[in-house]
């Protein structure tokens, strides 16, 4: 049931223009800004549900600047994510994880610029089978003294003014901080308005319950697979797994419900998979208002990360605060031999 006040239902416009309240000198610019990401998801959301009916299914034939297939929906949601933001004036730069770099889109005001990077369609690979799949974006401060979207946009999370995410499934919520609480919102299709549906969300402080690809167990670090074998074993955790393959849909459960969602380093991928700035920042800034936990590489928090590069990547354990806690006992431990 969406929250009222007053008897009147409160929409992410009106939520907005009530934080901002609590900032006297706010210019009312940065609400414009978020009203064209919503925008956006309500474009790209439009798409999603009607995606068996038109044709926005499969590859559109290329990789991206990750070497991954590009999808036909990829490219609608990041078109429509550029368009709609380049029509607010105080946009400076923009970001995509499908493009190779960062972009600036016009030259504004010192005083009330901003950077916003976006994953615009994460799990798109499950988007032909139906399952789940969302929007994911992070809001920086656009750096006086810093000349160059590239050097721009290279801040730690803790530096993030606001983060939030879209979970295109059976209904359209949107998930969001900044800094005072995280807040959920539900598209009403009939009014075409989000909704504020939870507001100062908490993450459960433990949970039985685990997410993560164990196709690939035996090319995780030596004390990841021990926590794993822990975490299932009816004399350990004996935990649940549950897992969806899409990021936004796996964290957006652990949100609600707890838990932990992990993604270790691999042979393969040593680094870790996830991008720092495009999917671990801005999860990690909405888990921690929500009272959990985000850990990334040599057990270092996700927000005190400094990237060296826009598509840095990283490992990621994140979660309820508790999980987390279990989680690094065993990650922290020397290897045995």
């Amino acid at each position: 049931m969406a929250i009222k006040r007053d008897g009147h239902f409160v929409t992410f416009g009106q939520h907005i223009q009530e934080q901002q309240q609590q900032f006297p000198n706010a210019s009312g610019q940065f609400s414009w800004l978020l009203s064209g990401i919503t925008l956006a998801t309500k474009m790209i959301a439009s798409y999603v549900r009607r995606a068996g009916l038109i044709d926005v299914w499969g590859d559109e034939g290329s990789t991206n600047v990750q070497g991954e297939e590009v999808k036909k929906l990829d490219i609608i949601a990041n078109d429509a994510l550029k368009r709609t933001l380049g029509y607010r004036g105080n946009v400076g730069i923009i970001a995509s994880e499908e493009d190779d770099e960062p972009r600036v889109l016009q030259e504004v005001d010192d005083d009330d610029s901003y950077i916003i990077m976006f994953d615009p369609l994460d799990g798109s690979s499950n988007i032909d089978v139906n399952v789940s799949v969302g929007t994911i974006f992070t809001i920086f401060r656009n750096p006086k003294d810093i000349k160059g979207a590239e050097k721009s946009v290279l801040q730690p999370g803790s530096a993030q003014v606001a983060a939030g995410y879209v979970l295109y499934g059976s209904s359209t919520v949107l998930v969001y901080t900044c800094g005072h609480g995280v807040h959920q919102f539900t598209l009403d299709p009939q009014f075409g308005a989000y909704l504020l549906t939870r507001e100062h969300m908490k993450m459960p402080e433990h949970a039985g319950t685990y997410s993560v690809n164990e196709a690939y167990l035996h090319s995780f670090p030596e004390p990841y697979q021990r926590y794993l074998h822990w975490s299932k074993h009816p004399e350990g955790g004996g935990y649940s797994s549950r897992y969806v393959g899409s990021l936004v849909a796996d964290f957006h459960r652990i949100l609600v419900k707890g838990g932990i969602f992990m993604y270790p380093p691999t042979t393969k991928q040593p680094a870790g998979k996830l991008r720092l700035m495009y999917e671990c920042n801005p999860l990690a800034f909405i888990a921690e208002q929500a009272g959990g936990s985000a850990i990334g590489a040599g057990g270092q928090r996700v927000l005190d990360v400094m990237p060296q590069d826009v598509h840095d990547r990283t490992p990621l354990v994140i979660g309820s605060s508790r999980n987390v806690e279990e989680a690094m006992r065993f990650i922290n431990e020397p290897v045995r031999a």
